[in-house]
């Protein structure tokens, strides 16, 4: 398990990142008392933010900033190993049935060790849950109408720019000039490696297109509630724990009552893979939500997003699907904006 990251605040300074990207601390002091002169500015734009979010944060070292780098990019790697190991042929109902069950199976068997998260945290882990399972039904929707390899690339490179802006104006982690360029520059990337190359283009549904969006905005919804939720914790190994057994709790209901005559089966079936795939989501967006604790969250939102890139590697290395040149040159886009990101 990583370590529990506990960002405490002083409520007579703000501590501050070089440059100025404030995180979240635990502890609910008043904004007033935990902002700055040099922060009044930048709560007056952004409004109303969640209880707790209004005091600066201690900065990373650059070591740190290493560890968290290339945590999120393995997360991103586990993100796009659980996602080649469930195309067993399945439809999307039990294949995301399996994979949550899976999770919530691991994730029980570390409550033992990380215990309970802080109270604090607890209305943002349960609305995370709801919004899993719309997130869940909506990426359903999306595999059922559209064309996986194109709709999918859609539904996570939207994502990131949406958690950008949120971040930015809800809870005030601005990015740089640099930052921001990085993240397009990511983002580009993923949406071209969902284009066809020289094949004949596949005509993609609107409602396809719809879900892929609605469901980008539920991952830009879980990041951000997610990224809040796991800094009041005290304790991100524990919210995650508590995350995916709650999201396996209410997968099974719905599954079931869309279709318990396919997910049964199938669950009886293929509950080893469903096994090793849950253990890897679970890896994978557990160590997300610790870096969304000593990270921006826009910066972690994005670097997963490079999992589409392990998955287009896995594609032509493992699948041996061929290597055309618009996938040569999204993943050049990618490793620039990769670059940028850990530069800013």
């Amino acid at each position: 398990m990583l370590p529990s990251s506990r960002l405490h605040c002083n409520s007579s300074k703000s501590l501050r990142h070089e440059h100025l990207i404030r995180f979240a601390c635990i502890g609910g002091l008043d904004g007033e008392n935990a902002a700055d002169e040099h922060d009044t500015g930048n709560k007056a734009a952004i409004g109303t933010r969640p209880a707790g979010l209004d005091a600066g944060h201690p900065g990373m070292t650059s070591h740190m900033g290493n560890v968290v780098f290339l945590a999120v990019l393995f997360a991103a790697a586990c993100h796009a190993g659980w996602n080649a190991l469930i195309k067993v042929g399945l439809t999307p109902l039990p294949t995301t049935t399996l994979i949550s069950v899976g999770a919530g199976v691991v994730a029980l068997a570390f409550a033992p060790l990380t215990g309970f998260p802080a109270a604090a945290s607890w209305p943002w882990l349960l609305a995370s849950i709801i919004i899993h399972l719309f997130y869940f039904a909506g990426l359903i929707e999306t595999y059922r109408t559209g064309d996986l390899g194109q709709v999918y690339p859609i539904a996570r490179g939207a994502a990131p720019l949406m958690t950008a802006t949120i971040a930015a104006l809800w809870i005030g982690e601005n990015q740089s000039f640099i930052g921001w360029i990085g993240i397009v520059a990511l983002v580009t990337g993923v949406f071209m490696l969902s284009a066809r190359g020289g094949r004949e283009e596949t005509h993609i549904d609107k409602r396809a297109i719809g879900f892929a969006l609605f469901t980008a905005l539920m991952i830009c919804a879980y990041s951000v509630v997610d990224g809040i939720g796991g800094r009041l914790s005290r304790n991100p190994n524990a919210y995650s724990v508590w995350l995916f057994a709650g999201i396996a709790v209410v997968m099974v209901p719905y599954a079931l009552f869309r279709d318990g005559r396919e997910v049964i089966p199938a669950m009886q079936r293929y509950w080893l893979r469903g096994f090793v795939g849950g253990a890897l989501q679970f890896a994978s967006y557990g160590i997300a939500i610790w870096a969304m604790t000593v990270a921006p969250i826009a910066i972690v939102a994005s670097l997963r997003e490079t999992s589409v890139l392990f998955g287009a590697l896995i594609a032509v290395l493992v699948l041996k699907e061929p290597l055309r040149p618009v996938r040569i040159a999204a993943a050049l886009l990618i490793v620039c904006g990769l670059v940028l990101i850990r530069l800013q």
